[in-house]
């Protein structure tokens, strides 16, 4: 089953909202817990145990888990597995790109059966060339997972070379864009965008884009679900809106009401 089936799906049964699993210090501290490995542990694994029948989506930060070595590691392939085991799909946020072997390599940790952090999805970056993403894409599609490419992120220093002008006077956020567009049909559909959900507007035409558009910045970083539809107009049936730290971020007590609100407010997209 390819990875676009398998997210109709997913979302069909559980909702619209992506939950970012973001154990940064100021998290483990809403939650009373040590800044170690073993809180890293009881906060990431404790979201997926209060979550997982009802997330469609859970994105881990690859960052916060590398951040203490191989015993973060360690938990996050424990996690990944959680995720898997609660019937959920787990879109991991590792930001790889590199040419040749090297992307081979980057993809090979992660897709395929048997990759040791196996995940659903994983995000890349395009800016060595969206070409240089094959190893990626190819894997990806054997083993019905996706990718997520950025292409206009939600952090305000990105425009600076996103909306660059790139060739044939399109910006390099609409260049990706494009060029995803045109290799989804020969790769299952199996690749979308990160698009920001935190702009007035994106700068980007993506009227007529054709896979998942992965949208973070939703509470802390001042995008809301309200505001998508005005954002990405045709394109939000494609929306994954993706909320971290506004769910996450206030303490174990809090995580279910704050998601259920969330995923009430995506029903409306």
């Amino acid at each position: 089953m390819t990875y676009a089936t398998r997210l109709t799906q997913a979302t069909a049964d559980r909702g619209r909202l992506c939950v970012g699993i973001d154990p940064m210090p100021s998290v483990l501290d809403a939650w009373g817990l040590s800044r170690d490995v073993a809180g890293l542990e009881a906060c990431a694994r404790g979201i997926v145990e209060a979550l997982g029948d009802r997330v469609a989506v859970f994105k881990p930060q690859s960052a916060f888990f590398e951040a203490y070595g191989s015993a973060g590691v360690a938990v996050l392939e424990r996690l990944l597995r959680d995720i898997r085991a609660a019937g959920a799909l787990s879109l991991l946020d590792v930001k790889r790109g590199d040419i040749g072997s090297s992307m081979a390599g980057y993809a090979a940790a992660h897709l395929g059966e048997g990759a040791p952090l196996w995940a659903d999805a994983i995000t890349v970056s395009p800016y060595l060339g969206v070409g240089a993403l094959r190893p990626a894409i190819d894997a990806a599609v054997a083993g019905g997972q996706g990718l997520y490419v950025l292409a206009r992120t939600s952090n305000p220093e990105g425009a600076t070379v996103q909306l660059a002008r790139a060739e044939g006077d399109r910006s390099v956020a609409q260049a990706v864009a494009d060029a995803v567009a045109e290799l989804n049909p020969a790769a299952d559909f199996a690749v979308g965008l990160v698009t920001g959900g935190t702009h007035e507007s994106l700068g980007v035409d993506l009227s007529g884009f054709n896979a998942s558009l992965l949208v973070p910045g939703i509470g802390a970083q001042g995008g809301t679900v309200e505001s998508l539809p005005a954002i990405f107009g045709a394109a939000t049936r494609h929306v994954l809106p993706t909320a971290s730290r506004e769910v996450i971020g206030h303490g174990a007590g809090e995580l279910v009401e704050r998601f259920e609100r969330l995923v009430l407010a995506t029903a409306a997209l």
